[in-house]
Protein backbone atom coordinates (compact mmCIF):
# COMPACT_ATOMS: atom_id res chain seq x y z
CA UNK A 1 0.00 0.00 0.00
CA UNK A 2 1.32 3.10 -0.97
CA UNK A 3 1.47 6.13 1.32
CA UNK A 4 -0.14 9.40 0.47
CA UNK A 5 2.33 12.18 -0.38
CA UNK A 6 1.81 15.26 2.41
CA UNK A 7 -1.36 17.81 1.42
CA UNK A 8 -0.12 21.48 0.26
CA UNK A 9 0.44 23.25 3.45
CA UNK A 10 1.33 20.28 5.86
CA UNK A 11 4.54 18.94 7.98
CA UNK A 12 5.83 15.77 8.06
CA UNK A 13 2.73 13.76 6.89
CA UNK A 14 4.66 11.52 4.16
CA UNK A 15 6.94 8.91 6.31
CA UNK A 16 9.28 8.33 3.43
CA UNK A 17 10.04 11.68 2.79
CA UNK A 18 13.50 11.27 4.24
CA UNK A 19 14.46 8.35 1.88
CA UNK A 20 13.00 9.71 -1.34
CA UNK A 21 15.05 13.28 -0.83
CA UNK A 22 18.06 10.54 -0.09
CA UNK A 23 17.58 8.52 -3.69
CA UNK A 24 16.51 12.06 -5.91
CA UNK A 25 19.48 13.32 -4.15
CA UNK A 26 21.76 10.61 -5.61
CA UNK A 27 20.00 10.88 -8.88
CA UNK A 28 20.73 15.10 -8.73
CA UNK A 29 24.45 14.24 -7.28
CA UNK A 30 25.14 12.18 -10.50
CA UNK A 31 23.66 14.68 -13.27
CA UNK A 32 25.58 17.80 -11.70
CA UNK A 33 28.37 15.45 -11.42
CA UNK A 34 28.48 14.90 -15.01
CA UNK A 35 29.22 18.49 -15.26
CA UNK A 36 32.66 17.89 -13.99
CA UNK A 37 33.68 14.12 -14.01
CA UNK A 38 34.49 14.89 -17.94
CA UNK A 39 36.80 17.95 -17.15
CA UNK A 40 39.67 15.72 -16.30
CA UNK A 41 39.49 13.07 -18.80
CA UNK A 42 39.40 15.43 -21.52
CA UNK A 43 43.26 15.33 -22.25
CA UNK A 44 42.49 11.56 -23.15
CA UNK A 45 39.89 12.35 -25.16
CA UNK A 46 41.09 14.75 -26.81
CA UNK A 47 44.16 12.11 -27.92
CA UNK A 48 42.15 8.74 -28.12
CA UNK A 49 39.14 10.70 -30.64
CA UNK A 50 41.51 13.13 -31.84
CA UNK A 51 39.07 16.22 -30.77
CA UNK A 52 39.92 20.22 -31.51
CA UNK A 53 39.66 22.50 -28.18
CA UNK A 54 36.43 23.80 -29.63
CA UNK A 55 35.26 19.94 -29.97
CA UNK A 56 36.50 19.69 -26.22
CA UNK A 57 34.55 22.80 -24.84
CA UNK A 58 31.42 20.73 -26.67
CA UNK A 59 32.38 17.68 -24.70
CA UNK A 60 31.37 20.09 -21.75
CA UNK A 61 28.98 22.55 -23.47
CA UNK A 62 26.75 19.61 -25.46
CA UNK A 63 25.35 18.32 -21.94
CA UNK A 64 24.83 21.70 -20.47
CA UNK A 65 23.29 23.51 -23.52
CA UNK A 66 20.98 20.29 -24.01
CA UNK A 67 20.21 20.41 -20.05
CA UNK A 68 19.65 23.80 -19.61
CA UNK A 69 17.83 24.31 -22.65
CA UNK A 70 15.17 21.57 -22.42
CA UNK A 71 14.90 22.24 -18.30
CA UNK A 72 11.69 24.58 -18.84
CA UNK A 73 10.38 22.16 -20.58
CA UNK A 74 11.00 19.22 -18.30
CA UNK A 75 9.61 21.61 -15.21
CA UNK A 76 6.54 22.12 -17.20
CA UNK A 77 6.00 18.34 -17.85
CA UNK A 78 6.39 17.92 -14.25
CA UNK A 79 3.18 19.94 -13.53
CA UNK A 80 1.06 19.00 -16.54
CA UNK A 81 1.12 14.72 -16.32
CA UNK A 82 2.63 14.41 -12.64
CA UNK A 83 6.37 14.27 -11.33
CA UNK A 84 6.80 10.64 -11.01
CA UNK A 85 6.70 9.38 -14.95
CA UNK A 86 8.76 12.35 -15.49
CA UNK A 87 11.52 11.51 -12.88
CA UNK A 88 11.61 7.83 -14.22
CA UNK A 89 11.81 8.63 -17.63
CA UNK A 90 14.53 11.20 -17.08
CA UNK A 91 16.53 8.78 -15.75
CA UNK A 92 16.03 6.37 -17.73
CA UNK A 93 16.87 8.74 -21.11
CA UNK A 94 19.89 9.66 -18.76
CA UNK A 95 20.91 5.69 -18.05
CA UNK A 96 21.21 5.40 -22.19
CA UNK A 97 23.18 8.37 -23.21
CA UNK A 98 25.95 7.75 -20.87
CA UNK A 99 25.93 4.18 -22.01
CA UNK A 100 26.20 5.43 -25.76
CA UNK A 101 28.94 8.03 -24.42
CA UNK A 102 31.50 5.36 -23.15
CA UNK A 103 30.89 3.53 -25.71
CA UNK A 104 31.92 5.67 -28.41
CA UNK A 105 34.55 5.53 -30.63
CA UNK A 106 34.62 8.91 -32.17
CA UNK A 107 33.74 12.93 -31.35
CA UNK A 108 30.29 12.77 -33.05
CA UNK A 109 29.06 9.67 -31.23
CA UNK A 110 30.79 11.12 -28.30
CA UNK A 111 28.93 14.62 -28.59
CA UNK A 112 25.45 12.53 -29.30
CA UNK A 113 25.65 10.73 -26.25
CA UNK A 114 25.94 13.73 -24.02
CA UNK A 115 23.62 15.56 -25.77
CA UNK A 116 20.86 12.06 -24.36
CA UNK A 117 21.98 12.74 -21.28
CA UNK A 118 21.43 16.22 -21.30
CA UNK A 119 18.35 15.73 -22.22
CA UNK A 120 17.34 12.81 -19.72
CA UNK A 121 18.81 15.52 -16.96
CA UNK A 122 15.98 17.79 -18.41
CA UNK A 123 13.39 15.90 -17.73
CA UNK A 124 15.47 14.50 -14.05
CA UNK A 125 16.33 17.35 -12.45
CA UNK A 126 13.52 19.90 -11.82
CA UNK A 127 11.02 17.01 -11.71
CA UNK A 128 12.95 16.07 -8.71
CA UNK A 129 13.13 19.40 -6.85
CA UNK A 130 9.38 20.06 -7.88
CA UNK A 131 8.70 16.78 -5.65
CA UNK A 132 11.09 18.11 -2.71
CA UNK A 133 9.63 21.07 -2.65
CA UNK A 134 6.09 19.48 -2.49
CA UNK A 135 7.15 17.03 0.65
CA UNK A 136 8.95 19.73 3.00
CA UNK A 137 7.74 22.54 4.46
CA UNK A 138 8.84 25.09 7.38
CA UNK A 139 12.34 24.67 8.28
CA UNK A 140 12.38 21.08 6.93
CA UNK A 141 12.54 22.52 3.57
CA UNK A 142 15.14 24.87 4.73
CA UNK A 143 17.25 21.70 5.32
CA UNK A 144 16.72 19.74 2.63
CA UNK A 145 17.46 22.22 0.19
CA UNK A 146 20.42 22.89 2.25
CA UNK A 147 21.29 19.04 1.58
CA UNK A 148 19.90 18.96 -2.12
CA UNK A 149 22.54 22.32 -2.73
CA UNK A 150 25.19 20.45 -0.91
CA UNK A 151 24.93 17.38 -2.91
CA UNK A 152 25.22 19.48 -6.47
CA UNK A 153 27.38 21.61 -5.31
CA UNK A 154 29.75 18.83 -4.25
CA UNK A 155 29.14 16.64 -7.30
CA UNK A 156 30.64 19.22 -9.38
CA UNK A 157 33.29 18.79 -7.18
CA UNK A 158 33.61 14.75 -6.51
CA UNK A 159 33.06 14.70 -10.29
CA UNK A 160 36.44 16.24 -11.07
CA UNK A 161 38.01 13.68 -7.62
CA UNK A 162 36.12 10.73 -9.63
CA UNK A 163 37.38 12.01 -13.38
CA UNK A 164 40.67 11.74 -11.85
CA UNK A 165 40.77 8.29 -10.38
CA UNK A 166 38.94 6.66 -13.37
CA UNK A 167 40.99 8.22 -16.02
CA UNK A 168 43.88 6.83 -14.04
CA UNK A 169 42.16 3.25 -14.30
CA UNK A 170 40.00 1.98 -16.19
CA UNK A 171 40.06 4.68 -18.70
CA UNK A 172 37.77 7.78 -19.89
CA UNK A 173 35.04 5.65 -21.30
CA UNK A 174 34.34 4.56 -17.28
CA UNK A 175 33.44 8.45 -16.52
CA UNK A 176 30.18 7.57 -18.35
CA UNK A 177 29.60 3.60 -17.30
CA UNK A 178 29.56 4.52 -13.81
CA UNK A 179 26.27 6.01 -13.90
CA UNK A 180 24.58 3.06 -15.16
CA UNK A 181 24.62 0.90 -12.47
CA UNK A 182 24.42 3.57 -10.07
CA UNK A 183 21.39 5.30 -12.37
CA UNK A 184 19.78 1.53 -11.85
CA UNK A 185 19.87 0.98 -7.97
CA UNK A 186 18.86 4.59 -7.97
CA UNK A 187 15.46 3.36 -10.10
CA UNK A 188 14.98 0.27 -8.44
CA UNK A 189 14.43 2.41 -5.66
CA UNK A 190 12.84 5.23 -6.32
CA UNK A 191 9.94 2.89 -7.43
CA UNK A 192 9.40 1.63 -4.36
CA UNK A 193 9.33 5.09 -2.43
CA UNK A 194 8.70 7.79 -4.53
CA UNK A 195 5.01 8.86 -3.60
CA UNK A 196 2.41 9.57 -6.26
CA UNK A 197 2.37 13.32 -7.20
CA UNK A 198 -0.82 13.84 -9.11
CA UNK A 199 -0.44 17.17 -11.78
CA UNK A 200 -1.17 20.31 -9.95
CA UNK A 201 -4.61 21.78 -10.40
CA UNK A 202 -4.38 25.14 -12.70
CA UNK A 203 -1.27 23.76 -14.82
CA UNK A 204 -1.77 24.36 -18.37
CA UNK A 205 -2.70 21.11 -20.29
CA UNK A 206 -0.16 21.45 -23.39
CA UNK A 207 3.37 21.27 -23.95
CA UNK A 208 5.09 24.52 -25.55
CA UNK A 209 7.39 22.19 -27.79
CA UNK A 210 8.12 25.44 -30.06
CA UNK A 211 9.22 27.41 -26.97
CA UNK A 212 11.38 25.16 -26.02
CA UNK A 213 12.57 24.58 -29.45
CA UNK A 214 13.70 28.52 -29.39
CA UNK A 215 15.26 28.64 -26.35
CA UNK A 216 17.47 26.11 -26.38
CA UNK A 217 18.55 26.84 -30.13
CA UNK A 218 19.17 30.48 -28.51
CA UNK A 219 21.32 29.01 -25.97
CA UNK A 220 23.78 26.78 -28.12
CA UNK A 221 24.26 29.33 -30.62
CA UNK A 222 25.76 32.12 -27.67
CA UNK A 223 27.55 29.17 -26.15
CA UNK A 224 28.80 28.50 -29.18
CA UNK A 225 29.72 32.39 -30.23
CA UNK A 226 31.19 32.27 -26.90
CA UNK A 227 33.23 29.19 -27.80
CA UNK A 228 34.99 30.75 -31.15
CA UNK A 229 35.62 34.49 -29.60
CA UNK A 230 38.88 32.68 -28.49
CA UNK A 231 39.66 30.95 -31.43
CA UNK A 232 38.75 33.96 -33.87
CA UNK A 233 38.20 36.96 -31.32
CA UNK A 234 35.47 38.67 -29.54
CA UNK A 235 34.54 41.21 -32.22
CA UNK A 236 35.08 38.60 -35.66
CA UNK A 237 31.95 39.04 -38.03
CA UNK A 238 31.40 35.21 -37.55
CA UNK A 239 31.26 35.96 -33.56
CA UNK A 240 28.61 38.87 -33.75
CA UNK A 241 26.65 37.22 -36.05
CA UNK A 242 26.00 33.87 -34.21
CA UNK A 243 25.37 36.50 -30.72
CA UNK A 244 23.35 38.60 -32.99
CA UNK A 245 20.99 35.21 -34.06
CA UNK A 246 20.87 34.27 -30.25
CA UNK A 247 19.47 37.33 -29.32
CA UNK A 248 16.86 37.50 -32.02
CA UNK A 249 15.72 33.92 -30.67
CA UNK A 250 15.44 34.70 -27.18
CA UNK A 251 12.97 37.73 -28.29
CA UNK A 252 11.29 35.75 -30.34
CA UNK A 253 11.02 33.32 -27.66
CA UNK A 254 9.78 35.92 -25.28
CA UNK A 255 6.86 37.13 -27.94
CA UNK A 256 6.17 33.50 -28.58
CA UNK A 257 5.57 33.39 -24.61
CA UNK A 258 3.22 36.40 -24.74
CA UNK A 259 0.77 34.78 -27.63
CA UNK A 260 0.80 31.28 -27.63
CA UNK A 261 -2.02 29.78 -25.32
CA UNK A 262 -0.11 27.50 -23.49
CA UNK A 263 3.39 29.29 -22.94
CA UNK A 264 6.23 27.36 -21.59
CA UNK A 265 6.53 29.75 -18.59
CA UNK A 266 4.72 32.67 -17.78
CA UNK A 267 7.53 35.13 -18.40
CA UNK A 268 6.39 37.29 -14.65
CA UNK A 269 7.46 34.60 -13.30
CA UNK A 270 11.34 35.63 -13.89
CA UNK A 271 9.71 38.97 -13.32
CA UNK A 272 9.33 38.66 -9.63
CA UNK A 273 12.02 39.54 -7.70
CA UNK A 274 13.09 36.95 -5.45
CA UNK A 275 12.76 34.49 -8.62
CA UNK A 276 14.81 36.55 -10.91
CA UNK A 277 17.82 37.28 -7.86
CA UNK A 278 17.77 33.72 -7.18
CA UNK A 279 18.35 32.23 -10.39
CA UNK A 280 20.73 35.10 -11.04
CA UNK A 281 22.93 34.67 -7.95
CA UNK A 282 22.62 30.35 -9.23
CA UNK A 283 23.91 31.26 -12.85
CA UNK A 284 26.88 33.09 -11.36
CA UNK A 285 27.70 30.68 -8.98
CA UNK A 286 27.56 27.89 -11.50
CA UNK A 287 29.38 29.81 -13.92
CA UNK A 288 32.32 30.33 -11.62
CA UNK A 289 32.41 26.98 -9.93
CA UNK A 290 32.60 25.15 -13.89
CA UNK A 291 35.28 27.78 -14.75
CA UNK A 292 37.62 27.31 -12.12
CA UNK A 293 37.14 23.53 -12.22
CA UNK A 294 37.51 23.66 -16.19
CA UNK A 295 40.75 26.14 -15.28
CA UNK A 296 41.70 23.29 -12.24
CA UNK A 297 42.09 20.57 -13.94
CA UNK A 298 44.69 21.58 -17.37
CA UNK A 299 46.48 23.91 -15.56
CA UNK A 300 47.25 20.64 -12.38
CA UNK A 301 47.70 18.41 -15.90
CA UNK A 302 48.88 20.61 -18.52
CA UNK A 303 50.72 23.04 -17.03
CA UNK A 304 52.07 21.91 -13.68
CA UNK A 305 52.71 18.08 -15.27
CA UNK A 306 50.68 15.57 -12.57
CA UNK A 307 48.54 12.91 -13.72
CA UNK A 308 44.80 12.46 -13.40
CA UNK A 309 44.99 10.71 -10.18
CA UNK A 310 47.18 13.18 -8.64
CA UNK A 311 44.43 16.02 -10.15
CA UNK A 312 41.79 14.66 -8.91
CA UNK A 313 43.11 14.10 -5.42
CA UNK A 314 44.17 17.71 -5.22
CA UNK A 315 40.30 18.38 -5.66
CA UNK A 316 39.32 16.61 -2.91
CA UNK A 317 39.35 19.82 -0.21
CA UNK A 318 37.72 21.69 -2.85
CA UNK A 319 34.59 19.36 -3.00
CA UNK A 320 34.71 19.16 0.89
CA UNK A 321 34.88 23.21 1.03
CA UNK A 322 31.92 23.03 -1.37
CA UNK A 323 29.71 21.13 0.76
CA UNK A 324 30.66 22.82 3.78
CA UNK A 325 29.56 26.10 2.27
CA UNK A 326 26.04 24.80 1.37
CA UNK A 327 25.35 23.04 5.07
CA UNK A 328 26.40 26.23 6.66
CA UNK A 329 24.32 28.32 4.58
CA UNK A 330 21.54 26.07 5.03
CA UNK A 331 21.90 26.67 8.76
CA UNK A 332 22.21 30.20 8.82
CA UNK A 333 20.19 31.70 6.21
CA UNK A 334 17.32 31.78 8.41
CA UNK A 335 19.29 33.99 10.63
CA UNK A 336 21.51 36.00 8.12
CA UNK A 337 18.90 36.43 5.47
CA UNK A 338 19.52 35.80 1.87
CA UNK A 339 20.90 39.32 1.29
CA UNK A 340 23.50 39.50 3.42
CA UNK A 341 24.51 35.41 3.11
CA UNK A 342 24.85 36.15 -0.74
CA UNK A 343 27.16 38.61 -0.34
CA UNK A 344 29.14 36.72 2.21
CA UNK A 345 29.75 34.28 -0.28
CA UNK A 346 30.29 36.01 -3.32
CA UNK A 347 32.74 37.97 -1.35
CA UNK A 348 34.83 34.92 -0.33
CA UNK A 349 34.47 33.07 -3.84
CA UNK A 350 35.84 36.28 -5.17
CA UNK A 351 38.72 36.24 -2.38
CA UNK A 352 39.30 32.64 -3.39
CA UNK A 353 39.47 33.05 -7.09
CA UNK A 354 41.98 35.90 -6.83
CA UNK A 355 44.36 34.35 -5.17
CA UNK A 356 45.68 31.89 -8.08
CA UNK A 357 45.22 35.50 -10.77
CA UNK A 358 47.79 36.64 -8.77
CA UNK A 359 50.00 33.95 -7.52
CA UNK A 360 49.66 30.82 -9.38
CA UNK A 361 51.14 27.56 -7.95
CA UNK A 362 49.77 24.15 -7.20
CA UNK A 363 49.92 25.17 -3.38
CA UNK A 364 48.07 28.58 -3.41
CA UNK A 365 46.00 27.11 -6.59
CA UNK A 366 44.27 24.85 -4.47
CA UNK A 367 43.99 27.16 -1.38
CA UNK A 368 42.21 29.57 -3.50
CA UNK A 369 40.10 27.72 -4.77
CA UNK A 370 39.00 25.85 -1.92
CA UNK A 371 38.21 28.89 -0.41
CA UNK A 372 36.00 30.23 -3.11
CA UNK A 373 34.32 26.64 -3.32
CA UNK A 374 33.27 27.52 0.34
CA UNK A 375 31.47 30.60 -0.45
CA UNK A 376 30.02 29.46 -3.93
CA UNK A 377 28.95 26.17 -1.87
CA UNK A 378 26.71 28.93 -0.11
CA UNK A 379 25.56 30.89 -3.45
CA UNK A 380 23.59 27.60 -4.12
CA UNK A 381 21.72 27.61 -0.88
CA UNK A 382 21.08 31.51 -1.32
CA UNK A 383 19.71 30.83 -4.60
CA UNK A 384 17.13 27.89 -3.62
CA UNK A 385 16.18 29.34 -0.84
CA UNK A 386 15.52 32.85 -2.94
CA UNK A 387 13.95 31.37 -5.81
CA UNK A 388 11.52 29.27 -4.52
CA UNK A 389 10.47 31.28 -1.62
CA UNK A 390 6.43 32.37 -2.66
CA UNK A 391 5.47 29.79 -5.99
CA UNK A 392 2.25 28.82 -5.95
CA UNK A 393 1.93 24.90 -6.35
CA UNK A 394 1.38 24.96 -10.10
CA UNK A 395 4.56 26.64 -10.19
CA UNK A 396 6.49 24.43 -8.75
CA UNK A 397 7.74 22.27 -11.44
CA UNK A 398 8.58 25.02 -14.11
CA UNK A 399 9.97 27.36 -11.41
CA UNK A 400 12.47 24.54 -9.96
CA UNK A 401 12.88 24.05 -13.87
CA UNK A 402 13.52 27.69 -14.41
CA UNK A 403 16.26 27.50 -10.85
CA UNK A 404 17.62 24.83 -12.92
CA UNK A 405 18.28 26.50 -16.42
CA UNK A 406 19.72 29.45 -14.77
CA UNK A 407 22.54 26.55 -13.26
CA UNK A 408 22.99 24.73 -16.58
CA UNK A 409 23.83 27.97 -18.61
CA UNK A 410 25.72 29.38 -16.14
CA UNK A 411 27.56 25.93 -16.52
CA UNK A 412 28.06 26.63 -19.98
CA UNK A 413 28.80 30.28 -20.26
CA UNK A 414 31.26 29.60 -17.80
CA UNK A 415 33.32 26.90 -19.56
CA UNK A 416 32.84 28.72 -22.94
CA UNK A 417 33.86 31.60 -21.37
CA UNK A 418 36.65 30.55 -19.69
CA UNK A 419 38.39 28.28 -22.00
CA UNK A 420 38.10 31.67 -24.61
CA UNK A 421 40.31 34.04 -22.40
CA UNK A 422 42.38 30.96 -21.28
CA UNK A 423 43.11 29.97 -25.08
CA UNK A 424 46.92 30.52 -24.81
CA UNK A 425 47.48 28.22 -22.15
CA UNK A 426 45.29 25.45 -23.07
CA UNK A 427 47.52 25.41 -26.15
CA UNK A 428 50.61 25.42 -24.22
CA UNK A 429 51.42 29.13 -23.70
CA UNK A 430 52.26 29.42 -20.15
CA UNK A 431 50.39 30.12 -17.45
CA UNK A 432 49.48 33.69 -18.54
CA UNK A 433 46.30 32.60 -20.02
CA UNK A 434 45.10 30.52 -16.79
CA UNK A 435 45.98 33.70 -14.50
CA UNK A 436 43.99 36.06 -16.90
CA UNK A 437 40.91 33.49 -16.69
CA UNK A 438 40.81 33.20 -12.93
CA UNK A 439 41.21 36.63 -12.61
CA UNK A 440 38.29 37.43 -14.77
CA UNK A 441 36.55 35.09 -12.81
CA UNK A 442 37.34 37.23 -9.66
CA UNK A 443 36.27 40.02 -11.16
CA UNK A 444 32.92 38.74 -11.96
CA UNK A 445 31.88 37.59 -9.07
CA UNK A 446 32.84 41.16 -7.44
CA UNK A 447 30.31 42.78 -9.71
CA UNK A 448 28.05 39.91 -9.17
CA UNK A 449 28.34 41.02 -5.46
CA UNK A 450 26.51 44.43 -5.52
CA UNK A 451 23.90 43.09 -8.35
CA UNK A 452 23.28 40.43 -5.54
CA UNK A 453 22.94 43.04 -2.63
CA UNK A 454 20.80 45.12 -4.60
CA UNK A 455 18.47 42.29 -6.18
CA UNK A 456 17.85 39.95 -3.35
CA UNK A 457 15.29 41.35 -1.38
CA UNK A 458 15.91 42.05 1.99
CA UNK A 459 14.04 40.68 5.42
CA UNK A 460 11.13 42.62 6.53
CA UNK A 461 10.55 43.41 10.74
CA UNK A 462 8.35 40.16 11.67
CA UNK A 463 8.83 38.42 7.97
CA UNK A 464 7.76 35.27 7.93
CA UNK A 465 10.59 32.44 6.99
CA UNK A 466 10.95 32.08 3.42
CA UNK A 467 9.73 28.43 3.88
CA UNK A 468 6.80 29.37 5.46
CA UNK A 469 5.17 31.72 2.84
CA UNK A 470 2.14 30.39 0.89
CA UNK A 471 1.25 32.16 -2.37
CA UNK A 472 -2.04 33.94 -2.57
Amino acid sequence: MTTSPPAEGTVGAYPKRWLALALLGTAQFMLILDVTVVAIALPQMEVDLALSREALTWVVAAYTVAFGGLMLLGGRSADLFGAKPIVYTGLLVFIAGSLAAGLAETGSVLLTGRVAQGVGAAMLSPSALSVVVRLFDGDERNRALGIWSALGGGGASVGVLLGGLISAGPGWPWVFFVNVPVGAVVFIGLLRVLPALPPQPGARTRLDVFGAVLVTGATGLAIYALTIAGEIGWTAPRTLIFFGIAVVLYLLFGWWQKTTRSPLMNLSLLGRRPVFSGVFVLGIATALMVAVFFLGTFYFQQFAGYGPLITGLLFLPIALATMAGAQIAGRLVGRLGARRLGAIGMIVGAVGLLIPAVWATTTTTTIGISFGALGIGMLFVVASATALVNVAPEEAGIASGLLSTFHEVGASVGVATVSSIAVVSLAGGGDEGFKQAFLAAAIGALVATAIATIAIPGRQHGETPASDITTP
